[in-house]
């Protein structure tokens, strides 16, 4: 490359990896059917984990911070 090309190269802003999309919000479309199949896989494995109750020692850990910082 010569010395205006790399110039150009660095004033033009760079080119996204993937264009932004509208919405996916559209029943049919192949993003549809992935974010489906996505979030039946995570609740799948992940709503057990998400409904033990919350260990003692990290509630008292919340609690003591809490009380460190009045603002929060």
């Amino acid at each position: 490359m010569d010395e205006r090309a790399d110039k150009r190269m660095l004033a033009e802003p760079a080119v996204e990896a993937a264009p932004s999309r509208p919405a996916r919000a559209r029943k049919g479309t192949p993003d549809a059917a992935f974010d489906l199949w996505l979030q039946r896989g995570l609740h799948a494995m992940y709503d057990d984990v998400a409904r033990e109750p919350i260990p003692e020692e990290l509630l008292r850990l919340i609690e003591q911070d809490r009380a460190q910082d009045p603002k929060k």
